[in-house]
């Protein structure tokens, strides 16, 4: 900086502001110095840069890894959320950190933030975390969850009403007559069993409906899949399905077809998230919606109210079904 002081002919405190965007200096005068940096190869060192500010101005976005194994990380929803989140970072002109490792327990993430590696953490999927989200709460660590939005939370969430996310598909299924359901996913995780919850509420408003679980311990298309065949194989016959997600509704319809089972004509299906490849799936999969590009956005919302100090409530994102072919 210093030599780039003198070659300018400022003084260095002249070229740190203008290499930092300061209003302070003209936008010729930073134009001519940015120029002098590149011809000399200087580059502004970010992290360093950050050490001597009061925030980071980096967000840790902290994936489930321990309830999405075997590739079910990969499911779309998870990347079309992740696009809202970094889009709204970017406008702010926040980086992004994706899931430092290490971070197990609450001490792990204060530890975490008090090293001022970033300014707060948005937590995607309560899955089995929820007494170590519990406890983190506690600890004075800005942190927003995507996940259910549950009354009693001593945290700020995120998340759709899965409660009528589940309704709804049974309200849907009771218009189309069907009397025995089966719902897919695995009930430990407060979303998904929230989801069964609304569902079971909608088979009350029946006559003589019964509801089955097919519990999914790893959630990922090929375990979905080959748990189908396996409830199939066992000479069941339901009429009306509820998958955890729109992933898990492709693998249903691929292993009941290869048992000779077609939606819409056989059985009908509800799926969750509405990912894009849902819509051009064949059949085309009816879902119900979550908006992911308004919760990325309201996700670091609420964190930043939070880093400023403030106190923001959770948000329930609005939820409705999206009729296609499969029901």
């Amino acid at each position: 900086m210093e030599d780039i002081a003198r070659i300018a002919n400022v003084s260095k405190p002249t070229v740190s502001r203008a290499l930092s965007g300061s209003p302070l200096v003209s936008d010729e005068k930073r134009e001519q110095i940015a120029k002098i940096a590149r011809e000399h190869g200087y580059a502004v060192n970010r992290n360093a840069q950050k050490l001597r500010q009061s925030r980071t101005n980096t967000i840790a976005v902290m994936l489930d890894f321990g309830s999405h194994r075997h590739g079910a990380i990969g499911d779309p929803f998870i990347f079309e959320l992740l696009a809202g989140v970094s889009e709204a970072l970017s406008v702010r002109d926040v980086d992004l950190l994706l899931s430092p490792s290490g971070l197990e327990t609450a001490g792990d993430y204060v530890d975490f933030y008090r090293s001022r590696n970033a300014d707060g953490f948005i937590i995607i999927g309560q899955g089995h975390r929820e007494r170590m989200l519990r406890d983190l709460s506690r600890r004075d660590v800005p942190m927003v969850v995507w996940g259910a939005v549950m009354a009693k939370s001593p945290y700020c969430a995120v998340g759709s009403d899965n409660f009528l996310g589940g309704r709804l598909a049974g309200q849907r299924f009771l218009q189309k007559g069907c009397q025995n359901w089966l719902f897919v996913g695995n009930t430990s995780h407060d979303e998904i069993r929230l989801r069964y919850d609304g569902l079971m509420e909608a088979a009350t408003q029946g006559s003589d409906v019964a509801v089955e679980l097919l519990n999914i311990d790893v959630m990922a298309f090929t375990e979905t899949h080959d748990r189908a065949l396996e409830y199939l194989d066992a000479k069941k016959r339901p009429d009306a399905v509820f998958a955890f997600s729109d992933t898990a509704a492709m693998a249903i319809i691929s292993a009941f077809r290869q048992r000779g089972l077609v939606a819409p004509d056989n059985y009908a299906l509800v799926g969750y998230n509405n990912i894009p490849p849902s819509e051009h799936y064949n059949p085309a999969i009816s879902t119900i919606e979550q908006n992911t590009h308004s919760a990325g956005a309201i996700l670091v919302e609420k964190l930043m109210q939070m880093i400023e100090g403030g106190k923001p409530k959770s948000a329930m994102l609005p939820t409705r079904l999206i009729q296609r072919e499969t029901c």
